[in-house]
């Protein structure tokens, strides 16, 4: 897979995979990561996963629901997490194939545009 950008990915329309491609390969999948604030690589190197703390449950909820319309969209359904009332955490990979497609940075670069109310920062 050629490196992209978020913006060239979320352009991008996911694809069906049923089985019989080869995931990524590690270094693909490090190259392409390096584009996406924040998200990382699982230790077995199969899934994409980032985490926020939302300002609060009603945050939390409505970015989980607009992550799930774009999931819908594409067809292509990533691991939502809420846990804590307001710590969100997303996983992606490609189940078919046991790892990682580039269907996962489609999702991951469309998930990175939306907005997303964070917890405010303490003041010092």
């Amino acid at each position: 897979m050629k490196t992209q950008t978020v913006a060239q990915l979320a352009k991008k329309k996911c694809q069906p995979c049923e089985g019989g491609v080869q995931p990524l390969w590690p270094q693909e999948a490090k190259k392409q990561l390096a584009e996406l604030d924040g998200w990382r690589l699982s230790k077995d190197g199969q899934r994409l996963r980032k985490e926020w703390v939302v300002k609060d449950f009603a945050a939390g909820m409505k970015f989980l629901k607009e992550i799930a319309r774009i999931a819908e969209a594409e067809d292509h359904h990533p691991d939502l997490h809420l846990t804590g009332y307001r710590n969100v955490a997303i996983e992606v990979s490609t189940h078919a194939i046991g790892g990682l497609s580039e269907n996962d940075f489609i999702i991951a670069a469309k998930i990175e545009q939306l907005p997303v109310e964070l917890k405010a920062a303490k003041k010092k």
